[in-house]
């Protein structure tokens, strides 16, 4: 009987894309993957550690782990990922049940580690990739051809770590350095990935569009990969500093780069975004969107924001929310704020009550869905195209699917199937979700 494996991921695509490459080399190992813990024989726990409450999460899943560990002869528990890096062997020290802790730069690595394991040993690894030679392949060759398939989308790194350290941004730290792909490995993996049937493709990177290999930048990069035979191509997260107009010219030059993007804003405020390192202003922000929206109209544009911030006023937040009604962004990822440690604003007084960054982030949340309301309704009677991406649990006649836009979409309908493209008239919309019917 095969052994088998239990993946837990927390966190970002990048943390998404880790845990699919695990599962890979996992299943090489002849595991089986299982949804039940109780089942499992490894579990594996990929973290984060961008803020304190995902960090909690993880050590509260570790200490559900101890009963099924006396059930279960030789079970392995390994923690990897961003909290792995971040607090190394005091995971160790501070749960008996953990047998390894490894980094982001050392998943690879997992058959030696569970041998290693299987020894007897308890390991950890957290070695970085060496950030001065910062163009190298860090997927090994073997695994090129190998890329995970989730469904009809795939992901893939061309970049890791980051070079901008944002004062409250734990990212430089706990993924190290930036280290970028040599372009033509990124194309070769992407067209295996089209080859294997991959629908959309998304290029990810901490700041993905500081991306450079040589000559070759991002837009240079993303030029390329937009000319493969792939319908739908998105990429994440990019900096708003490192974005011009000509990338906004080419999301509306080619097809297959989707109407959507993620652009990090933060806060509306100048004095906090200095503070926060993050070298633009609100004006450059809004015109780069403003340009995006004039040469791709209707795009989807999301971003994140952090509120309560050490030493921001009410007027500053007040500032934020102005920012938001200026843009009307489609989602917002949004958190009070959190000191992480070794930043340069854990050195701050986090001098903003919590009852008031609770109620700034409730009232930011509230308008958020307020702008989203008025445009779900929007959608109503469009026809738009939907990459079908699965199915309901419960009810085998609806599926689910997403616009370019990357709004979701249920349709009813006996026989459609994942990977697959259709043409909707939406009907109807209900909070996050569109309804649409299947058109001829």
């Amino acid at each position: 009987m095969k052994p088998k494996a239990f993946v837990q991921t927390y966190g970002c695509q990048m943390n998404e894309h880790d845990s699919a490459r695990m599962i890979d080399i996992l299943t090489s190992m002849d595991y089986e993957m299982t949804s039940e813990v109780s089942q499992a024989d490894l579990v594996l726990v990929n973290t984060c550690s961008v803020r304190h409450n995902p960090e909690n999460k993880v050590y509260s899943f570790l200490g559900t782990l101890p009963p099924v560990k006396r059930q279960r002869a030789n079970f392995i528990v390994g923690v990897a990922g961003c909290v792995a890096q971040q607090e190394g062997r005091q995971i160790l020290r501070r749960s008996k049940v953990v047998d390894m802790v490894f980094g982001p730069d050392n998943y690879f690595r997992l058959p030696e580690m569970i041998e290693a394991v299987q020894g007897g040993e308890r390991i950890v690894m957290t070695e970085f990739l060496d950030g001065r030679e910062n163009v190298r392949n860090f997927i090994p060759d073997k695994w090129l051809e190998q890329g995970h398939i989730d469904g009809c989308r795939s992901y893939i790194a061309i970049s890791k770590g980051c070079n901008n350290f944002c004062s409250f941004c734990i990212v430089p730290r706990v993924r190290g350095r930036e280290v970028h792909r040599e372009p033509e490995n990124v194309i070769q993996e992407a067209q295996a990935l089209i080859d294997r049937g991959a629908k959309e493709i998304w290029l990810l990177g901490q700041n993905v569009n500081s991306y450079r290999a040589g000559d070759v930048g991002f837009l240079e990069l993303l030029d390329r990969v937009s000319q493969l035979p792939v319908p739908r191509i998105r990429f994440t997260s990019p900096h708003p500093k490192d974005w011009d107009n000509a990338l906004s010219d080419l999301m509306a030059a080619r097809p297959s780069i989707c109407n959507q993007l993620h652009l990090p804003l933060q806060a509306g405020s100048d004095r906090i975004l200095k503070h926060m390192n993050r070298r633009h202003t609100l004006t450059d922000y809004l015109d780069k969107v403003a340009y995006l929206k004039s040469v791709v109209p209707g795009v989807e544009i999301s971003t994140d924001f952090i509120v309560g911030y050490p030493t921001e006023t009410h007027a500053e937040y007040e500032e934020t929310l102005r920012a938001m009604e200026e843009v009307e962004f489609s989602q917002i990822f949004s958190f009070k704020y959190s000191p992480r440690p070794g930043t340069k604003a854990a050195k701050l007084d986090d001098d903003v009550p919590r009852e008031e960054k609770e109620a700034r982030l409730a009232r930011l949340i509230a308008l958020q869905e307020s702008i989203n309301l008025k445009k779900m309704n929007a959608y109503v009677g469009q026809e738009v195209e939907v990459l079908i991406d699965g199915r309901h649990r419960k009810n085998p006649g609806v599926w689910s699917g997403r616009t370019g836009g990357f709004r979701p979409v249920s349709i009813t309908s006996p026989g459609l199937a994942i990977g697959g493209f259709v043409h909707a008239r939406i009907t109807g919309a209900h909070g996050h979700w569109l309804e649409g019917e299947l058109l001829s």
